[in-house]
């Protein structure tokens, strides 16, 4: 059974959205009447719905990293620094790289060459 969706809960849903849909490719899908948006993946990977967080819940995820699917570390870094998107240094793993940053609402998100390792 495929995992399909990822709850993240923020305080600023539409700049969440633009963070997603600009860096990450995915699409918005809002339904009249539902506070929740779901972010569509472009390649098929799980969606990511974009909830708005009650007054009491602490903001940044900290046991939770969302990771991106990424062949060429370096250039998709370097292309998304151009945006306003800074990512950390690229850290080397057994046989990939990767890289970490966080998304508006301080949730931890890596872009990693893992899946493509050989």
């Amino acid at each position: 059974m495929p995992l399909g969706r990822i709850i993240l809960y923020v305080r600023d849903v539409e700049t969440t959205i633009s963070f997603y849909e600009r860096h990450f490719g995915f699409k918005p899908h809002r339904q009249d009447g539902d506070r929740i948006v779901e972010l569509l993946a472009s390649d098929g990977g799980a969606n990511l719905l974009i909830h708005p967080t009650g007054k009491a819940q602490k903001m940044g995820q900290v046991l939770v990293k969302l990771v991106f699917d990424v062949e060429h570390v370096e250039a998709f870094r370097a292309k998304c620094a151009e945006e306003g998107l800074e990512f950390g240094p690229i850290h080397q793993a057994d046989g990939y790289v990767f890289a970490n940053a966080k998304d508006p609402s301080g949730n931890s998100i890596a872009i990693s060459s893992r899946a493509f390792r050989l």
